[in-house]
């Protein structure tokens, strides 16, 4: 086992198992980052524009929940993809208070430009993996994402 922590096995085998977990998460999101962060996008702000690309307008909280960040991050991140015309924000049919934010035509080509080459990045890092290990990685994540909060 890699970590140093000295519990039980069931202590040690887990912490060992997320350790490692996260190291490749890491390691996979900066080699695959390049496509993005050449066109000057953050993490977050790519994530909201394929989503919105995927899926089609969706409100904040919404988006947050797709790409994994807080409300508070969301909206700096909706904020400077507004500034800079990729995104716009508009009034929820029937509920003005509530807003959706939608991909413009220039954010709309953007993502169009970049997901090509973001998902090339992706395949090749993942080829590391055979093909039954990717899918064995993906039914694993999945299952252990699918578990309840504590």
């Amino acid at each position: 086992m890699s970590t140093r922590y000295k519990g039980t096995l069931r202590e040690t085998r887990a912490l060992d198992a997320f350790i490692k977990l996260l190291r490749a998460a890491d390691t996979v999101s900066k080699n695959t980052r390049g496509p993005f962060t050449d066109a000057g996008l953050t993490e977050s702000r790519f994530g909201v524009l394929e989503t919105l690309y995927h899926l089609g307008p969706k409100s904040p909280g919404e988006l947050g929940r797709k790409i994994l960040k807080s409300a508070g991050n969301l909206t700096l991140v909706i904020d400077n993809l507004e500034r800079d015309g990729l995104v716009e924000r508009t009034a929820t049919p029937g509920d003005r208070r509530q807003k959706l934010v939608a991909l413009t035509e220039q954010g709309h080509d953007l993502i169009e430009k970049l997901l090509p080459r973001h998902v090339e990045r992706i395949a090749s890092e993942m080829s590391f993996l055979s093909a039954d290990e990717q899918t064995e990685l993906s039914r694993l994540c999945k299952k252990l994402g699918l578990r309840k909060e504590l």
